[in-house]
Order: structure tokens, then sequence, then C-alpha cells
């Protein structure tokens, strides 16, 4: 499957992580550019998916080129505040584990960092982490 369009790698890296998070205990997602109000001592991931830095792979104009296109997937994980850390740490390890130097559907990613504490969390009153993954694919023309 050759990839070209960058929405072929966005469906790609969500719906990986909502068919995941639909398994028990489900967990709410939200992505890029939705209206979410979570539930008061509610679990919930905030999934954001930007692309950046690409490089020619081969010198054609617009057909039969290739390009290499870099991409960071943010992974915001908020858990109710005041109980600790680990039912969030918990979350983080499902999510890590789908995207840690994995290869789907031709997109590569690497390591998986994280989670790491944010403080204040943004909205307050959760306890958040963030998990980062770097990932690049092969863009064709």
């Amino acid at each position: 499957m050759a990839i070209t369009s960058r929405n072929q790698v966005r469906s790609i890296i969500e719906s990986r992580l909502a068919l995941e998070l639909a398994e028990s205990p489900a967990i709410p997602v939200v992505f890029h550019n939705m209206d979410y109000e979570p539930a008061v001592n509610s679990s919930w991931v905030q999934c954001l998916v930007s692309f950046g830095q690409n490089e020619y792979l081969s010198q054609g104009l617009t057909v039969d080129s290739r390009n290499r296109i870099v991409g960071l997937l943010l992974l915001n994980i908020f858990t109710q505040q005041g109980e600790g850390p680990g039912a969030n740490y918990v979350i983080a390890k499902r999510v890590r584990d789908l995207y840690n130097r994995v290869i789907v559907s031709e997109v590569y990613f690497d390591a998986a960092n994280g989670p790491s504490v944010l403080a204040p969390p943004v909205p307050e009153g959760y306890f958040q982490t963030q998990v980062r993954v770097t990932f690049e694919f092969i863009e064709e023309l």
C-alpha cells in the first residue's frame, strides 16, 4: 500500500488508538478539533497528530517521486487528581505498547517517550501525563 496522504496516516494512527481504548475498560479518546467535556473524576486520552519536516528521496517532479515525512504523536492522558499516578500509568502503558517501535501499515514508529507528568494540567482538575512518539512514512507521488 502506498501512502498518498497525511489523512491516510492520521487515520491509521487514530483508528489504532480508538480500537484499543474501546476495549474494557473503555476510555474516551479525543482527537484534534473535537469538542469534549469530560465527566468529573473520569479518565480520558487526547490524541494529537502533527506532521513536520520532510525530505526528498527521489528526484522526480509530481509523479514517480517519494518523500520521507516525519511526524509527532502526542498522547495526553488524564486521570482523577489526588489518587496518585498508578491509574494514569496503566493507561500510558496501553498506549505506549500500541506504538513503541512498531511498523503499522507502512508507518514507522520510533521508541515511545514518557509518560512524563505535566503540571499544571490542562484542563485543570486532572492528573496529566504525556506520551510522545515520533513516526515517519514514505509519501508516494
